[in-house]
């Protein structure tokens, strides 16, 4: 997992569509319906390090068989595009404990997550906060100097949900912002706690709203990307904005 260097400002996106047109011809669809969704968000020219965390735990097999998880990557990847000019994402595996770190790049997407899986060991439980801690200590470590948007999949609640509360809260004093992505059933209690960890109060628990929360459904390839984009993004710029204030973001 190497470091998520970052530009200094810039009113286009931090990778062009011709460098992408060139190094990854088949992400050039994402690419321009993320490029769409930060424009309306107010997001264009913004630069950001982009992670991607992924759960590794046992209920998660299907979705890796699936090519879900290889998508998500992807779509990840067309997004940091804009956000990040070295043309990679970050990602962390969870399960019990953390399974392995890579980095998915423009120029070796294709395949990448089977390829890593492959090497990966017994897909354990669910523990957010050691992702958690792992995607911190990078960051801290990485000397970035612009924010941070983390891409957070898993399909159910944490084993620890206290741990995960907690290190939410305690994050907040940090220029990250948590998205979650929830696969699976909709209706499942499983992500009873995923909306009740995007409605924490502030400021009694936490120093700014530093989490979204949004679900993809039992299929999430089936989530046209511009919706896609859309949900990873929409709270995004309302965090920066509330960051600054707090003098968390400069």
């Amino acid at each position: 997992m190497r470091g998520a260097d970052t530009a200094v400002g810039g009113s286009g996106p931090a990778i062009s569509l011709t460098k992408v047109q060139e190094k990854a011809p088949a992400l050039v669809s994402l690419y321009k319906s993320a490029g769409a969704s930060l424009e309306k968000h107010g997001l264009g020219g913004q630069r950001a390090a982009v992670y991607l965390v992924l759960d590794y735990s046992g209920s998660m097999s299907t979705y890796y068989k699936d090519g879900s998880v290889q998508a998500l990557a992807e779509r990840v990847l067309g997004l940091s595009a804009h956000l990040d000019d070295d043309g990679r994402v970050p990602v962390v595996f969870f399960s019990t404990d953390i399974d392995g770190f890579a980095d998915i790049g423009l120029e070796n997407h294709r395949g990448l997550i089977d390829k890593i899986v492959a090497n990966l060991g017994h897909m354990g439980r669910t523990n957010y906060h050691v992702a958690m801690d792992a995607v911190i200590d990078h960051y801290l470590e990485s000397g970035a100097t612009d924010p941070a948007l983390v891409v957070f999949q898993t399909d159910g609640g944490p084993s620890s949900k206290l741990a995960a509360e907690r290190y939410v809260c305690k994050a907040a004093k940090l220029p990250l912002f948590w998205q979650f992505v929830g696969f699976g059933n909709t209706r499942s209690s499983q992500f009873d706690f995923l909306r009740k960890l995007d409605e924490l109060a502030v400021p009694a628990k936490r120093t700014v709203d530093n989490a979204g929360y949004f679900h993809a459904g039992l299929d999430p390839r089936k989530v046209p990307d511009r919706k896609l984009y859309d949900r990873l993004v929409a709270e995004f710029p309302l965090w920066l904005a509330a960051a600054r204030e707090q003098g968390i973001v400069r």
